[in-house]
């Protein structure tokens, strides 16, 4: 049967700079890359596809993209919330809960009557 800590240790070992990382720290990380994840699969694969393929054209500069492209990034970016992301990742790493306005956003007035039974 293996050790368990020993194979920690060993698989630490083997991953620099792992060792001088305090545990909180990785599992801070840890949260926002599952976060992530559960934005990034709110696009199908499609989508998430087009989405990497736009972001290496861009290489990081909006102009390396036309005036289409920009507006396919800012819309499949906009379906990943990421107002709402940077919330929830705000709310993990803050010691204390945060209030649901600023995780979430304000909140949105409802739609009159009329409107909401027009369409």
């Amino acid at each position: 049967m293996f050790d368990r800590n020993r194979l920690l240790a060993h698989g630490a070992s083997r991953i620099p700079g792992l060792k001088r990382i305090p545990v909180f720290k990785l599992l801070a990380i840890a949260e926002v890359a599952m976060l992530t994840q559960q934005h990034f699969s709110r696009l199908d694969s499609q989508e998430r596809r087009r989405l990497l393929e736009l972001v290496q054209t861009s290489r990081g500069r909006k102009g390396n993209l036309t005036q289409r492209e920009r507006e396919e990034l800012a819309a499949l970016a906009a379906k990943m919330e990421p107002r709402l992301f940077a919330g929830l990742v705000a709310d993990k790493l803050s010691p204390v809960p945060l209030p649901k306005r600023f995780v979430h956003g304000r909140a949105r007035p409802a739609a009159p009557q009329d409107e909401r039974t027009a369409a």
